[in-house]
């Protein structure tokens, strides 16, 4: 049985995920399966896979759902997940031709029920790490890794699937967005992620995903936001001014969505009612950005 398997959530992106297949089939071990999450496509996807499944160079598994957004196809590739190891390949991203391999013998020589899995390096296409190279210490969570070593930058994260199938993301009516790291940061409060720094992806942003158009997703998506604020206020290891910064953005949240409960919502009140002013201009600032 396959050890990992790797899920691409997908909308409309027939255009380049070529090029996720394409690395997949070069990899020098074919110990996987690869997991695709139509999230309601409206190009060529399903034909395109349909070929891809037909031409049988590496297992595939398709599935389609109605569009509920990244979060939602996260939900379902972690309800059909059955290997022990999974990892998120985006679809406009590839993988380094050893990217398997390296990961499953690190793995097996390192693995140990005491942590949540292995975080490792992206590069661009110029072949250089994106943000900060990762501390030369053994384990360490998500959390730590950014606050306290001052690591910087998008990292792969590849988890112990009966982790990531806890702490399911909410879908909200007409929303399509829920902070991804909601689940990675829940998931920190039981074990660190073992260090491994070297590079196994290599990530092509594109204009058309959620990264480049954050102000249009707080606007649209305030319930999400307001949720995802909420839970990371109440991390047992966050440090006040980790939580004083979601309590500003929850404010914001909330007022975007109109929700005048929130001051008897928020699980820290006395931080949330310091947070009223800045949460305030972050609004209108949000409002001033997405009416232009």
């Amino acid at each position: 049985m396959e050890k990992l398997t790797i899920f691409t959530p997908t909308y409309n992106r027939a255009y380049c995920l070529h090029r996720c297949y394409e690395s997949l089939c070069r990899q020098t071990t074919k110990d996987f399966i690869w997991m695709i999450i139509d999230d309601g496509s409206e190009d060529n996807t399903n034909l395109l896979v349909s070929d891809w499944i037909t031409e049988n160079k590496i297992k595939i598994k398709y599935l389609y759902q109605p569009n509920q957004g990244m979060h939602g196809a996260h939900n379902t590739a972690y309800e059909n997940i059955s290997t022990e190891l999974n990892v998120c390949l985006d679809s406009d991203d590839f993988f380094t031709d050893s990217a398997v391999e390296t990961i499953l013998t690190f793995w097996k020589n390192e693995s140990s029920e005491k942590v949540s899995g292995i975080v490792c390096l992206n590069e661009n296409l110029k072949g250089d790490v994106i943000g900060t190279r990762l501390p030369a210490i053994k384990a360490a969570t998500l959390y730590n890794l950014y606050h306290k070593h001052k690591v910087r930058g998008d990292k792969k994260l590849i988890y112990r699937s009966e982790l990531t199938k806890q702490f399911r993301y909410p879908l909200f009516h007409n929303e399509r967005y829920v902070g991804l790291d909601y689940k990675y940061l829940k998931i920190d409060e039981k074990f660190p992620l073992l260090i491994l720094n070297q590079v196994v992806c290599c990530v092509d942003y594109q204009l058309d995903g959620s990264s480049h158009n954050m102000f249009h997703q707080y606007r649209r998506n305030p319930r999400g936001f307001a949720f995802y604020r909420k839970e990371l206020m109440q991390l047992s290891y966050a440090t006040v001014t980790f939580k004083f910064r979601q309590a500003v953005h929850f404010v914001s949240s909330s007022l975007l969505m109109k929700n005048k409960k929130f001051l008897k919502e928020t699980p820290e009140k006395i931080l949330t009612i310091a947070a009223l002013p800045a949460g305030m201009l972050l609004t209108s600032y949000i409002k001033f950005k997405t009416t232009k």
